[in-house]
């Protein structure tokens, strides 16, 4: 027991953040940072009670003027930001937590935690979840390559490799022969073909050679050919000083837009618009299909990109991402990225 009393006793004391324990509104005990914030900015912890009494009555409303009671009724725990030493060249930000740890004693803590560190924190939790979206929309576009060249590309092979092994047969007339050596021709163009779609969709070689805005011609007029929907491309954007990385999300959003709308939305009609301004370039995507309800669709779909993972690539590149649908109303896609 003892050993464990030190433990605790060492934890408290060395935590980084600054730890007061309150009775009756009355200071028991403070951790070793709480007493350095005391001696540094000269702050009176009855000052913090004040300030958390102020908070919870303008956030709750109560009748009573009894703190603890009013605290202890309502929740166990409350932040509430705070900023000290206001009048000093740098103020400090942090979040106060109260924190009931004996309601029948009236005994309390509050809690100081740099907003900046948690501010770092959540940061590196989102782009956590950012890597997770990413590797996820990696392994899906792979397993469907892999399909591709399984069901299409391998079959294709296959059945010309069938073909070319009777043209050995020396018992089959001339007819038949040239039947069969135009079967085979019309199975490889077939698989070239579908070789060539999968090269596009995977890194088309004129996003390289002449900008995003050809790309996003080439790719409107494919996917116009294959669907019969009318798709425009409006705009004379300037992309060259995009980088590289903007350019290639801006082509994926297209892509991912206008698959959506192609096998969700029943649209009859997709415009793509790419408009430079002072100093930043929008992209749009606006079609006249079914809409739907953007909060209930928010979530990674495994078989694209999906929503989430639009926003996050976006976002991770310094740009802004909005969605705006309404059911039997089309839906407007738009992407902005800063441009120096």
């Amino acid at each position: 027991m003892l050993e464990t009393a030190q433990w605790i006793n060492n934890y408290f004391n060395e935590s980084t953040d600054a730890i007061m324990i309150f009775k009756d509104n009355e200071l028991l005990v403070s951790n070793h940072m709480a007493k350095e914030l005391q001696k540094e900015l000269n702050m009176n912890p009855k000052y913090l009670l004040e300030i958390a009494d102020s908070s919870v009555k303008q956030k709750f409303s109560p009748t009573e003027n009894c703190f603890n009671c009013i605290i202890q009724n309502k929740m166990k725990q409350i932040s509430i930001p705070i900023t000290l030493a206001k009048n000093m060249p740098h103020p400090l930000s942090y979040f106060m937590i109260y924190n009931v740890i004996d309601q029948e004693e009236h005994v309390f803590s509050l809690t100081l935690k740099n907003r900046g560190t948690i501010n770092r924190m959540d940061q590196l939790a989102q782009q956590r979840k950012l890597t997770q979206y990413v590797n996820r929309a990696n392994e899906n576009e792979r397993k469907r390559i892999s399909e591709d060249l399984h069901d299409s590309i391998a079959q294709g092979v296959y059945s010309a490799i069938m073909g070319v092994r009777r043209l050995s047969d020396t018992t089959m007339s001339p007819e038949k022969l040239s039947q069969l050596t135009d079967v085979i021709q019309s199975q490889l163009n077939d698989t070239l073909t579908e070789v060539k779609r999968m090269a596009l969709d995977i890194r088309p070689s004129v996003l390289d050679s002449f900008g995003l805005l050809s790309a996003l011609r080439v790719l409107s007029k494919r996917l116009q050919e294959n669907s019969g929907v009318t798709i425009d491309v409006i705009g004379n954007a300037d992309t060259s000083g995009l980088s590289n990385d903007i350019q290639s999300v801006l082509y994926r959003i297209a892509q991912e837009a206008i698959n959506n709308a192609l096998k969700h939305a029943n649209a009859n009609e997709i415009s793509i618009l790419l408009v430079s301004h002072d100093h930043f370039i929008t992209l749009e995507i606006i079609d006249d299909g079914d809409g739907f309800n953007v909060p209930k669709h928010q979530t990674f779909n495994g078989r694209s990109l999906g929503l989430m993972n639009m926003n996050e690539r976006v976002k991770a590149l310094n740009g802004a991402f909005s969605i705006k649908s309404k059911l039997n109303e089309g839906t407007t896609v738009t992407v902005k990225f800063p441009v120096a």
